[in-house]
């Protein structure tokens, strides 16, 4: 590699910052995170999960997620309520107010992504095919099922 610009570590945080930022002003107006937003859109799919449901989907550490949901109840957007078998386990639910925001944020999000389709063009659907695969792979952690650069499976043309 010759240029930092060549390095995917690099493509892929200057990219993901890029839709970062548009999420982040997508969503301001209705006093929302992304990652706020990913948290609630799971509870708009299945309401009443626990928070380490919630960081397992998401892949979202422990400390992190309690800090999101804090401030997702401070907001009154979700509550915690005692699980029925296991005290130590809160489950989270959505208000009101937390229900009646799915349509505006979907929206949002939706607007988002058809910016980006449309930067890409015919490109689109093989970027979001190739992130959720990137997503899936444990790439050269030492792992069984690494995937190594260049062995044909994340689609390269070399392998």
């Amino acid at each position: 590699m010759n240029r930092i610009e060549d390095c995917i570590a690099f493509l892929i945080g200057k990219a993901g910052q890029q839709i970062t930022r548009r999420a982040r002003e997508k969503l301001a107006a209705h006093d929302v995170t992304p990652t706020q937003y990913a948290v609630l859109k799971v509870l708009w799919e299945q309401d009443g999960q626990s928070a380490a449901d919630l960081g397992a989907r998401l892949l979202i550490d422990s400390a992190t997620i309690t800090g999101v949901v804090d401030r997702l109840q401070a907001a009154g957007l979700l509550e915690r309520r005692p699980h029925i078998e296991d005290r130590r386990v809160h489950n989270l639910f959505l208000t009101a107010q937390g229900g009646t925001l799915q349509r505006p944020l979907d929206a949002a999000m939706d607007l988002l992504n058809d910016e980006v389709a449309r930067e890409m063009g015919s490109d689109a659907q093989k970027l979001w095919a190739a992130l959720r695969q990137l997503g899936d792979v444990r790439i050269g952690d030492g792992r069984p099922g690494d995937v190594q650069i260049g062995d044909g499976r994340l689609g390269d043309s070399q392998g």
